[in-house]
């Protein structure tokens, strides 16, 4: 288990954020948030699929104004995006928001800063600080020569001790780029600099094929480190899968129990079975399930229940047939047409016996 950095705690809404608390997957909508039957919709599925928290864009009064209708019709904890007027966060925060995301230095001096920070005290809501690299002061980019992690880092704890000032200590950092080595050297660095919670991610991360893997790389680094406290992964595309991601990057780790887990040989020479299409249609059936189990397709019945010895239950593949194995233990040999059939004959009679046990 991996030692995690120490961080103080907040609330967003019901989830425990830092201090030891497990940490949290979070996603945001792409729908309109004056949508509301939409926005509900993804934030349903967001949740179905693992997600803690959720955010949604909140451009204009709108859609602030809109907030409470969709709150009242979902369970997950919301987030507020706000960027520049301060006016869309306060009625963001009387619409029963559970945080808020903004920084706290572009919604237009300390007074307005001042306003937005008595609603938070009042409602008990933290405050998410955001720093983009790629929307970096002017001022910061001269000093630092350039987009640095410690550039990142000083803009973070610029926007820090304006909330500070006013006595407000409930928040968390983000400290966002799409150059993975930058975000790694940025949160690094961050760590250290202070004992608020971070919220980890690789920003513009790009399209499924590429963005999975600059995520899993960039966030996984950190979660290794102990770093992180919350994270999104960020993709073009249908939120519902960086719910997914996320989920299977903190299982990956140890950090989290999340659904099942497919083990699937690469296949070799040995290979007489359409190990493909096999492990593909599994994965798909799998998808439907949500209790931890481990599950391996293997390609070779000479090696592959001892290969597979810790899964729950498995198949491996010989010619025109394949044994299915439970913890390495053969129990049957069936037809190849069969092995999915028996496999989750299998897995439906574990599940069905966990919940007696």
């Amino acid at each position: 288990m991996y030692k995690r950095k120490k961080t103080r705690q907040i609330h967003i809404g019901p989830v425990a954020v830092g201090g030891g608390a497990p940490i949290s997957v979070q996603s945001m909508t792409n729908t309109k948030t004056t949508d509301t039957a939409a926005t509900v919709a993804q934030i349903r599925a967001l949740q179905a699929a693992g997600c803690d928290i959720v955010r949604l864009a909140v451009p204009d009064m709108a859609a602030a104004e809109n907030l409470g209708n969709i709150i009242r019709e979902v369970k997950v904890p919301l987030v507020a995006d706000i960027h520049f007027d301060y006016r869309l966060a306060i009625e963001a925060i009387h619409q029963g928001i559970a945080a808020l995301r903004l920084n706290p230095g572009n919604i237009g001096g300390e007074e307005k800063v001042a306003a937005v920070v008595r609603e938070a005290k009042g409602a008990h809501i933290p405050i998410r600080i955001g720093v983009n690299a790629g929307s970096l002061d002017k001022k910061i980019l001269a000093q630092y020569g350039g987009i640095t992690p410690e550039a990142l880092v000083a803009s973070a704890m610029e926007h820090v001790h304006i909330l500070e000032k006013q006595d407000f200590y409930d928040m968390k950092i983000s400290l966002k780029a799409h150059d993975v080595p930058l975000t790694l050297a940025a949160y690094r660095l961050m760590s250290e600099t202070c004992d608020y919670p971070l919220h980890l991610g690789i920003t513009e991360a790009g399209t499924v094929n590429t963005g999975i893997i600059k995520s899993a790389v960039g966030i996984g680094a950190l979660l290794a480190e102990g770093i992180g406290d919350t994270l999104r992964v960020s993709l073009t595309g249908d939120p519902v899968v960086e719910v997914r991601v996320a989920n299977e990057i903190l299982k990956s780790l140890g950090l989290k129990e999340y659904g099942p887990t497919l083990v699937a040989c690469p296949t070799c020479g040995r290979t007489s079975i359409d190990l493909p299409a096999i492990a593909a249609q599994v994965e798909q059936k799998l998808a439907g399930i949500s209790e931890p189990i481990e599950v391996a397709v293997m390609g070779c019945v000479v090696n592959g229940p001892g290969e597979a010895r810790g899964a729950d239950v498995g198949i491996a593949g010989g010619k025109g047939e394949g044994l299915v194995f439970r913890k390495g233990e053969i129990i049957r040999k069936v037809p190849e047409a069969e092995l999915v059939t028996e496999l989750f004959k299998e897995i439906d009679a574990i599940i069905e016996e966990r919940k007696h046990s």
